[in-house]
């Protein structure tokens, strides 16, 4: 491996990678992206060429077999994460993966034995986790700044315009709890900072099949309880609030905050809102960087596979409730 940049190839001309991760990983000081793969080789070369990409791949499997990769970032459709995966780590690539990192805590498993065998690390691509202002409400959850966390809330939704869209393809892994309630699983655990011991959800289906919205509880132990909305056929809406015995918490543009500088506000009772200002910062860029120097050194990413796992337990949880028309299941 390079001394001092990892070498990066994408998997897939996916818009994700094309606005935010690709020119995250140009942008980066520990990492250069030298190549991208498509099963179109017409299409890999324009967005090379669109994105200053300096090697185009008609194949995955090419982009695999070059030696002068370290690591590859996969924004695949969530049911191709698990295969392509596998076989980046077979092929002694490193991987950072999309979220949610598979379909099931099963295969999250079987990926993250898959990179120990191989001796290279993975990653779910969880970018909203490297933003200071997340940084700073782990922090002030774990101080006892709020008092007892008693609820969460949560929300992401956005309104796809195609019925063409790949997250609606129930082959391919798709749904809002699939594609944005995932955020809000895993923000709600990241809060309380325990795993949930019970599910319960309410869905209304697309036509195609997979979950166009949801509504969900998760309860946590000591009676905590976090409540989210997810949905993929409303106006773009995406915030938290954390209620605690002492005060209250609320975060807006709570996943993509964009650049700009952002806010906690903090809210006690009878007093005047309290604002924590953070300076604007790509997050997309600092999950990058932490990533490569987990490859460069050695270390291990702070958040391993076992964390994505259990984001996907909760996750089958709430499924397996939602099926029983909001039935509550319990957790593990």
């Amino acid at each position: 491996m390079s001394e001092k940049k990892v070498r990066w190839g994408v998997i897939s001309t996916a818009n994700i990678g094309r606005w935010a991760v690709n020119p995250a990983i140009q942008a980066s000081q520990n990492g250069e992206l030298i190549a991208v793969a498509s099963r179109d080789e017409a299409r890999a070369r324009e967005f090379a060429e669109q994105g200053g990409i300096p090697i185009a791949y008609g194949s995955y499997e090419a982009l695999l077999a070059d030696d002068d990769i370290d690591a590859v970032y996969i924004p695949l459709p969530n049911g191709l994460h698990r295969e392509w995966t596998i076989r980046a780590a077979e092929a002694g690539k490193h991987v950072l993966c999309e979220k949610p990192l598979a379909l099931s805590e099963a295969e999250c498993r079987e990926m993250a034995a898959a990179a120990d065998a191989n001796g290279v690390k993975l990653m779910e691509a969880f970018m909203y986790r490297f933003h200071p202002r997340s940084e700073l409400m782990i922090d002030m959850m774990r101080g006892g700044h709020v008092g007892e966390l008693r609820m969460i809330q949560s929300v992401f939704t956005f309104r796809l315009k195609s019925p063409d869209n790949i997250r609606l393809d129930p082959e391919l892994g798709g749904g809002a709890l699939m594609d944005v309630g995932c955020y809000c699983v895993n923000l709600s655990r990241t809060a309380a900072g325990c795993e949930p011991v019970e599910a319960q959800a309410i869905a209304v289906q697309s036509p195609s099949g997979v979950d166009e919205m949801m509504t969900g509880t998760l309860r946590f132990p000591n009676d905590l309880l976090a409540s989210f909305q997810c949905g993929l056929n409303t106006k773009r809406r995406e915030a938290y609030e954390l209620g605690g015995t002492e005060a209250c918490l609320r975060v807006a543009d709570a996943f993509l905050p964009g650049d700009d500088d952002v806010i906690i506000e903090e809210q006690r009772d009878g007093a005047e809102p309290i604002t924590h200002p953070i300076a604007g910062v790509d997050e997309y860029r600092l999950m990058v960087e932490h990533f490569a120097d987990c490859a460069l050194t050695g270390a291990n990413p702070r958040y391993p596979v076992a964390e994505a796992a259990l984001n996907m337990r909760a996750i089958e949880a709430l499924y397996a409730s939602a099926r029983q028309n909001g039935v509550p299941v319990t957790i593990g």
